[in-house]
């Protein structure tokens, strides 16, 4: 039987993934582009944004951090809610964000950018370290 918390982190974990759905096919003012937009070639992307002269701070703080940051959620909520070992919850993740990056690329809302799957699950494994003190915290504290 699905515990109470775990039940609330998988009603968060679907409201978060719609949110997310529909901030990189429809917010920020996304419109389908013109051509198919992609980056196969890891760290030119992230190289760019690293590139003081050509980016303000603002666009560097939304593109690079807000990448790792939004798929923070994902690495706390997803061990919880599949209880899976780490590689194979990782893999679930994966998939899912190939699916995402795939859908923005054949809509032309987006690109596909093998530096957004990088900085991704830099994010995801940030928020799965925060599950394992987490959870390492409260075991701590029955014993």
């Amino acid at each position: 039987m699905m515990s109470q918390f775990r039940k609330l982190f998988t009603f968060l974990i679907v409201i978060y993934l719609m949110i997310l759905m529909y901030w990189m096919l429809f917010g920020f003012g996304r419109t389908p582009q013109d051509e198919y937009m992609y980056n196969l070639q890891p760290f030119v992307t992230i190289g760019q944004f690293l590139q003081v002269s050509r980016f303000t701070p603002r666009a560097w703080m939304i593109n690079l951090l807000g990448n790792i940051g939004v798929f923070v959620p994902f690495g706390v909520l997803m061990p919880v809610v599949f209880r899976m070992k780490p590689l194979k919850v990782y893999a679930l993740f994966l998939v899912g964000l190939i699916t995402l990056e795939l859908t923005q690329l054949l809509s032309r809302r987006g690109s596909l950018d093998v530096d957004d799957v990088i900085l991704n699950s830099l994010g995801f494994f940030i928020g799965y370290g925060i599950y394992k003190a987490a959870a390492q915290y409260f075991k701590s504290r029955k014993e």
